[in-house]
């Protein structure tokens, strides 16, 4: 048997002069106590983020479905106007399916294979992440019926929050609702597109056809988004309520055509992401936000990493000026812009708004984990007005705000649902809240869940596994109330960026995974 690490230390250490053995050794019996009480099991979080897509799937449930409490629902999505819109997510704790943070949710989930795959597969969870990305695409591909049309929307928020039901029971208006040429919606299209490129990036090897097929769809999206040109909730009014365009659309334009060139590898979309660079916002707007409606930060991020390739020294000046706006974004977060940060809360969380905050901090998470891996790859530091930064710095930060969602806060509670001894129990869910269709399939009508299942005081009956709830307001509080859905609500974009920050804290962690790389 090999001497292992430890003891080949406790041997250098024997050597030495009995005072510096002594130091010595306390220092080695000190990291070994770090190193055994690991504070938080990023193995567990990672498997429980990845089962929470299968909570909030819509349609014909598979037979490896390991979220028993849920069963079919939205089997006739699409009927009404002749299409099969079967399938899909529904993105919070309603049943609406909306198309914007669904395709967001995507493309945030495959992106983090595309970054964290062999983490991921070390793990044993590659087979999970990649359902959970396919149960999206094989929807979208539904939801686009021809070159120029794009179901966007099935059901509508009005009339879904005057119903508090199971999914199985669905009593509300399925009215779908579309863009096209005269009804445009490119911030729908470009994220979409970017959601099928970014997944067909993923399924590359293991699934070529499939990934040739998201391809083509990715690409005919874009060109109709990007010829009839219109923000989407000027198409599809019903969701100005809910998830209205704010940013517009030429975000997504640029993330679709940046994700399209990734997986392409054709000059006619990088052309399109460098030379709109300035016009579309891409070089301009500096954001300390990345969400279902700000892409900029990200597209920003991930043009730096362009700027390292050799291929790219051409158009070096324009992927500079990206470059720099993503510094904004990371020095921001970091506390180290000159008076432009992120604010956060005395525990330490970054703190963007009240309502559902933890989405603004897993993306976040996500973009300074990246940034962090792109510094440490290419031996470089950030240059903040605050001063110089290392990657360790970046990642350190990224993981004290994963440590906060885990339980490391004030409140001692995991915001991640199911992780931990203390975690939300009364999570604003539809489905959680009421008894298990599996269990008890009669029927619950509309007013009867607000009636009794909504007011009641009791926990959740079913636990939503894996969801990362909106968090705690802007001193460390938190209410673990059904009804304080600013708090409680949980959404499929909030769990989507941690699959592959998770995933690369437990190879930190893990030196068994460690030695592998």
């Amino acid at each position: 048997m090999e001497m292992g690490d430890h003891q080949k230390n406790l041997h250098h250490c024997r050597k030495r002069p009995r005072f510096a053995e002594s130091l010595c050794l306390l220092l080695l019996s000190l990291f070994a106590i770090s190193a055994s009480a690991r504070a938080f099991d990023y193995a567990d979080a990672l498997t429980k983020s990845l089962l929470y897509f299968e909570s909030q799937r819509s349609g014909r449930l598979p037979y490896n479905q390991r979220v028993t409490w849920r069963d079919h629902s939205g089997l006739t999505d699409g009927l009404e106007q002749g299409v099969d819109l079967v399938g899909g997510y529904y993105d919070a704790g309603d049943h609406v399916k909306f198309g914007l943070p669904m395709a967001f949710t995507v493309t945030m989930l495959s992106w983090g294979v595309i970054e964290f795959r062999q983490q991921i597969a070390d793990a044993g969870e590659l087979e999970h992440a990649m359902e959970a990305i396919k149960w999206g695409t094989d929807y979208f591909i539904k939801a686009h019926t021809s070159p120029n049309v794009l179901w966007a929307e099935v059901g509508d928020g009005d009339t879904d929050h005057y119903c508090w039901q199971r999914p199985e029971d669905m009593t509300t208006s399925r009215q779908a609702y579309k863009i096209d040429e005269n009804n445009p919606g490119s911030d729908l299209a470009g994220e979409t597109a970017a959601a099928m490129a970014a997944a067909s990036i993923v399924f590359k090897k293991t699934n070529p056809h499939y990934s040739q097929l998201l391809l083509h769809h990715a690409q005919q999206v874009f060109e109709f988004g990007d010829m009839y040109r219109g923000k989407y909730d000027g198409s599809v009014e019903v969701v100005k309520s809910y998830y209205a365009s704010v940013s517009g659309y030429k975000d997504e334009l640029l993330w679709g055509a940046l994700w399209l060139y990734m997986a392409t590898d054709k000059d006619e979309y990088f052309k399109y992401f460098v030379h709109k660079a300035h016009c579309f916002g891409g070089t301009g707007w500096a954001i300390s936000e990345f969400s279902w409606d700000v892409k900029y930060a990200g597209l920003q991020v991930i043009a730096s990493k362009l700027l390292m390739e050799e291929k790219h020294k051409e158009h070096a000046h324009i992927l500079e000026q990206y470059r720099s706006k993503a510094e904004y974004y990371i020095c921001s977060c970091l506390n180290k812009n000159n008076g432009s940060n992120v604010e956060r809360t005395p525990g330490g969380l970054l703190y963007v708004r009240q309502w559902n905050n933890m989405q603004y901090v897993s993306t976040a998470a996500f973009l300074l984990t990246v940034y962090s891996d792109l510094l440490q790859n290419s031996n470089q530091k950030l240059n903040c007005h605050g001063g110089m930064v290392g990657h360790e710095e970046i990642l350190t930060f990224a993981k004290s705000q994963i440590d906060y969602i885990l339980g490391s806060n004030p409140m001692n509670m995991s915001y991640l649902v199911g992780y931990g001894a203390n975690f939300p129990a009364r999570v604003h869910h539809r489905g959680a809240s009421i008894v298990s269709y599996r269990e008890n399939k009669g029927f619950i009508g509309c007013t009867q869940g607000y009636d009794y299942w909504y007011s009641r005081q009791e926990t959740n009956p079913n636990v939503l596994v894996g969801a990362l709830v909106g968090g705690p307001d802007c001193q460390d509080n938190f209410e673990d109330q059904r009804e304080n859905f600013m708090q409680t609500e949980a959404c499929t974009y909030n769990t989507a960026p941690l699959v592959g920050v998770f995933a690369k804290l437990l190879q930190l962690e893990d030196p068994n995974l460690l030695a592998s790389y």
